[in-house]
């Protein structure tokens, strides 16, 4: 696994991508916090991180990709760095694929195998006028 920030995330997307649950769950450590995408509850055990995961990829078509240039990275000290940006999450529903624009944070400790401590994600909101 690459232990660079930017690799982490690359690696996450690239499990997400080919269904990898084992491969996604693998890089959340064993006390990671998720504030997920698709669920309004926090989840903080591996057993709840195992089933969102296996929730969202028996989705038709799941697929997500980062939008490269708007993709942060800041040192946090040592080891520890924060990762923020948008990613698009495309899927089937009803037979219709559908995209849902989402912001993310991460915050990671590159030197653990199980690297993600903690993961924001929440769909963009309509602009009030």
């Amino acid at each position: 696994m690459n232990t660079t920030p930017k690799g982490i995330l690359d690696t996450w997307v690239r499990g997400i991508n080919r269904g990898d649950v084992d491969g996604v769950l693998g890089l959340y450590a064993p006390h990671a916090v998720l504030i997920p995408t698709f669920s309004n509850k926090m989840i903080n055990t591996p057993e709840l991180l195992r089933e969102y995961f296996e929730k969202l990829g028996s989705r038709e078509q799941l697929s997500v990709e980062l939008h490269e240039r708007k993709t942060m990275e800041q040192e946090l000290g040592g080891s520890l760095w924060s990762l923020s940006g948008l990613y698009c999450w495309k899927f089937a529903v009803d037979d219709e694929l559908l995209s849902f624009e989402a912001r993310f944070s991460y915050v990671v400790d590159t030197s653990l195998h199980a690297p993600i401590l903690h993961h924001h994600s929440s769909q963009i909101p309509r602009m009030l006028s």
